[in-house]
């Protein structure tokens, strides 16, 4: 388990606490709008249009300070690809877009969309949906308190990271063949194997390029915050069998990262872990079932659901992904969290 438990921004300035400290976990007003946005999960069917959101001009405004930060800090810190990416990604700067607004740009692209999520999401239904071209996302937003990071995923970091993804066909191909790898498996064992992998790639993934360590990963990509700390994360070699095994941070700063020598080293590595993946991946790497049944990440505190100070959910749950650091929410089989329920986190999608 990570050693260090208090990772988690819990202030504009930047300090460090408890996740259940956190604004947007004990904050009563921000929690009634944040959960009357969940419901709309409630029942939702993948790829069925998501409901229209008449969002605030605070939440509006929150957009437009998050998006201002975010662009230079990926400029300095995200790989070329990514890059290359957010040229072509229907990315509004003047307000928060609606899921279909940003799915009719993707769809056009890469073919994929946008479809409803409230919190976490079953490892099967999220990464399955993959392979169809659909990307599990929410839409509230997340606590203007702390504008640059948030203990759950919010629509931020699905737009600004996922979505950046999304618009390129390189990344969506990974995300379809991380699908198709998913549709092939029926243990829990090897889905389970399978999150982990790509909670380190397309989640929190770097690469070695133009003399520094670059992001590629969603989650950094939506987190001001991280993407300064990259040199502070511990780095690994790119190694499924060592994913399986490694702890994870959901609810603060990573501190461990895998790396890929190059983007083309990324295609080659990961593509040819997911063509080859099956339910005897996870015997052939030597990961016995334990290890993949043990919970081996932190979940934020809920102190106004009188949560204890750390807590899991259940394992093979795919939180949705999460923003300036990465954490999720809980999630329903159906796609919605219960409003008023205490906040989890797993990786989702991560």
């Amino acid at each position: 388990m990570v050693g260090n438990r208090h990772r988690t921004p819990i202030s504009g300035r930047g300090d460090l606490g408890p996740a259940g400290d956190h604004p947007g976990l004990v904050d009563p007003e921000y929690l009634r709008r944040r959960d009357a946005l969940v419901a709309l999960a409630d029942g939702h069917q993948v790829g069925r249009p998501s409901p229209h959101v008449t969002y605030r001009d605070a939440e509006h405004r929150l957009w437009r300070t998050v998006r201002a930060a975010l662009w230079p800090a990926q400029e300095a810190r995200a790989c070329s690809l990514v890059l290359e990416a957010r040229e072509d990604a229907p990315l509004p700067a003047d307000h928060v877009p609606q899921h279909r607004e940003v799915a009719d740009g993707l769809r056009q692209r890469t073919g994929f969309g946008f479809t409803l999520a409230g919190g976490m999401v079953p490892n099967d239904r999220f990464l399955r949906s993959l392979a169809d071209g659909w990307f599990h996302a929410v839409q509230y937003v997340r606590h203007p308190a702390v504008p640059l990071y948030t203990p759950e995923p919010d629509i931020i970091h699905d737009v600004c990271g996922h979505g950046i993804h999304l618009a390129s066909p390189w990344f969506a191909g990974l995300y379809r063949a991380v699908g198709e790898a998913a549709t092939r498996v029926r243990t829990e064992e090897a889905l389970e194997l399978l999150s982990r992998v790509y909670w380190f790639t397309l989640e929190h993934g770097v690469v070695h390029e133009r003399g520094a360590v670059r992001a590629y990963g969603a989650a950094l990509l939506s987190s001001y915050g991280e993407l300064a700390r990259l040199h502070e994360a511990e780095l690994r070699p790119f190694d499924p069998a060592a994913m399986g095994r490694a702890s994870y941070q959901v609810t603060g700063y990573q501190p461990v990262r895998f790396a890929v020598r190059s983007t083309e080293h990324l295609q080659d590595v990961l593509r040819g872990f997911l063509d080859g993946f099956d339910d005897g991946t996870p015997d052939r790497l030597g990961l016995e079932p334990e290890v993949l049944r043990t919970e081996l990440w932190r979940a934020p505190a809920s102190p106004v659901a009188g949560a204890a100070a750390e807590h899991s959910p259940r394992p093979g749950r795919h939180a949705a992904s999460t923003t300036f650091a990465m954490t999720s929410s809980r999630r329903t089989p159906s796609g919605a969290r219960s409003p008023g329920s205490p906040v989890s986190s797993k990786p989702r999608r991560a």
